[in-house]
This record gives structure tokens, sequence and C-alpha cells, in this order.
């Protein structure tokens, strides 16, 4: 399996998704390129990939460690040790983006520019090389069935997500000076990760009890009549968009955080919007998720036809039925910038930004040495008060 480099037209440099431009970048030359402009440049019909980019392949068979018995792509259990600073999984106590482990083993590729090892997990599909910092994909992870279907690029970049984070941790109190050091905010990382996207159509029948309830007096007393009807409802309901990660031990809270996504944004799959950032491939299937959103689907179809019946102080439904048909499934990734900390604790902190609607959530810490020097301040400012209170009494 080889790693792919999208190269630039006019330089052969590294092409990167540039979201400030919805355009691709070469960061040698400073060029833009739009997707057509780029389909035009190097037409490719033969590739199974939905874009057309110049790339440079380093097979595994020509990459300079491939002579120490071909270890690149190869699988190494127990070499989570060997991964780069903030490329994922880092343990607590360390600080970095924290993406998926994979099954605890290290997958290592060879960098097309510098071969230097690049070393992940199994289930990153785009990273970058931590000594030539060139953006490369993973030829393979997402191809196939592994191929995505759609992705909402990034529409914010590096720089904005940097103003929005540092913005967000100086409007609150007592955050550690570690949290938001250069250190730090260097890791923050945009990674495009893994969705499946579930539609269906239902048919089916609902009915139950209505009441409608009239109260007067008469005098000094109070009459209740509860005139009680019976309804019928039937029909299909469509249920469109939802939504549901496709990664097993990501850290579902950080991301659930900064949903939803404007699903208007969604664009056809093309490896090129990936160069730039990591991406994450899928490892959770339609079966297994499957259930939980037919029920939701049977749960907001009942909802759809409930809220048809009006004008009754009470509405019980007493029976309903519901076929699932016309199903549809897509994968989708989708972009979040994302920074984690949990440097001297088992307590996972982090910054999420949506990276397509700018929405910013995180978990921060609390500095115990802050928190204290102005515990002491207010205690110093009451004694202070409570002693001018004391003299003018006395």
């Amino acid at each position: 399996m080889a790693t792919i480099t999208f190269k630039c037209p006019n330089c052969g440099g590294g092409l990167v998704f540039d979201p400030s431009v919805q355009k691709f970048r070469c960061e040698f030359c400073n060029s833009v390129f739009t997707q057509n402009e780029l389909d035009a440049l190097s037409p490719d019909q033969t590739t199974d990939r939905k874009d057309t980019f110049d790339y440079e392949e380093t097979p595994e068979e020509n990459s300079p460690q491939s002579a120490a018995g071909k270890q690149q792509d190869s699988v190494r259990p127990g070499k989570e040790t060997d991964r780069p600073a903030g490329l994922g999984g880092e343990e607590a106590g360390t600080s970095g983006p924290s993406f998926h482990h994979g099954s605890g083993e290290a997958v290592i590729y060879t960098c097309p520019s510098c071969g230097a090892e690049i070393v992940t997990d199994a289930v990153t599909a785009a990273t970058f090389c931590y000594y030539c910092h060139n953006p490369v994909v993973l030829q393979g992870k997402l191809s196939g069935d592994y191929l995505p279907d759609k992705i909402i690029p990034f529409k914010y970049n590096r720089d904005r997500a940097e103003e929005e984070f540092i913005k967000f941790v100086r409007s609150k109190k007592f955050v550690p000076a570690a949290f938001f050091s250069r250190e730090q905010i260097e890791k923050l990382t945009g990674v495009y990760y893994p969705f499946w996207v579930y539609d269906c159509e239902l048919s089916g029948y609902a009915n139950g009890r209505m009441d409608r309830i009239r109260v007067w007096m008469s005098g000094d007393d109070e009459y209740t009549e509860t005139s009680i009807y019976h309804f019928e409802r039937g029909g299909t309901v469509r249920v469109e968009g939802q939504v549901s990660q496709a990664l097993k031990q990501n850290d579902h809270r950080l991301i659930d955080a900064v949903m939803p996504y404007n699903m208007r944004d969604v664009e056809d799959f093309s490896m090129g919007f990936l160069q730039g950032f990591v991406a994450q491939r899928r490892d959770v299937e339609t079966k297994e998720i499957s259930k939980a959103l037919t029920d939701k689907a049977r749960s907001y179809a009942l909802t759809a036809m409930r809220n048809t019946v009006t004008g009754y102080q009470t509405v019980s439904v007493e029976n309903s039925h519901y076929d699932i048909r016309n199903e549809r499934w897509q994968y989708l990734l989708l972009p979040v910038w994302v920074l984690t900390y949990g440097r001297g604790s088992t307590k996972k902190y982090y910054f999420a930004m949506n990276g397509d609607t700018g929405e910013v959530q995180g978990r921060l810490p609390v500095s115990g040495g802050r928190l204290a020097a102005f515990s002491a301040i207010l205690g110093a400012a009451a004694f202070a008060v409570s002693i001018l209170i004391g003299y003018f009494l006395i």
C-alpha cells in the first residue's frame, strides 16, 4: 500500500486544501487551483478515486526503508510509543490531539518526500510527515468499500481556528497557562471524522384515543365534561439525515458537542479535500447501528403522525406499526478542529470547533494555583471590609 502526495502542476510542490478560499493551494509557489482546473490539467480515467489530481505514489517496494524486510505498511504490535507526539492515542499524562488507537497496533508507511517513517494507526487515512510536515494520503485506506460517498470540506482554516481557541479560553477563568501556550496551540489539529448518514421511508398507521375537556361553573358548582374520541392515522413519512458516528473508540462527547452540521454543504468526496488534514477511516458498519437508527426513525414517524391530531387536551397512541423501506446509507466525513489536554491527570479536557459552522465547545481544566490565588484575594478583601465596618461601628 502506498502513500499519495498531490502535486502542484506549476512547481511539483505538495498541494493542500485551503478552507479560506475553498481551493487547493501549493505550499511552495502559493499557486491556487480549483477542483475543475486540476481535473482539466491532469485527467485520469483509470482510477477508482473520485478525483483526477496529479499525484505521486511511494509504493512499498520502492521505499527507502523496504530493504529491511519490507516493513512499510506492516503491522507491529505494541509500537504505540513510536508514534510521533500529536498524531493520536496519547495516554493520560500527555497533551495533544487524542484520536482513535485502532486495534492497539501501529502501521508504518514511508514519506514520499523525505523517506522518513510515518507511524500511524489502523484507521488513520490521511496525516502528515512529522519530519518534513508533508501532507500524505494513505492509499487504500479510503478505497473500495471504504471510499466515502460524501464530505463536508473545512470552511475554517487553521488561523481562524487558533483565533477562536484563544478567544474561547480567555473567556474562561482559572485555565492553566499550559493549556493555551504556543506549544499547546500548535497541537490544534484539523480532523475528518467518519459518520454514517441514514435515510429511509416509513409506511404505517397509528390509532388511539383523544379527549376534549370542557369545564364550566353554574352557581357555586363546577362541572367537567370529557368527550372521548378515537383517531386513526396512516400514511408515509420520509426521514432523512440521521447522523451516527462511525468510529468506535472516539470521544463521542467531543464530537457531539459541536453538532449539528449544515448538510447543505455536503459535496462529493475527493481525496484532495484530505490534503493538509488528518482523516480517520470508519470501523463501525451499518449493521451495528441499524437497529438504533431504525428505532429512532419509527419514533420520529410516530411523533409526526401524532402531531397531526390537534385541538384536544390529551392524545394517547394505543397501536402503531411502521414498515421501513427505501433505506439509504451514505458514508460521510465531517470536519473538526480539535485539541485535547490531559497532562498530570487521567481526566481528559478538550477544545473542539466545528470545521463547517464554526461552533465551539470545550471542557477546560482549572488551575488549582490560580483558583487558590483568587480565593486568597477574595478572602483578603472580605477581611479588609470587615475591619473597616468594625472600625466605623465602634
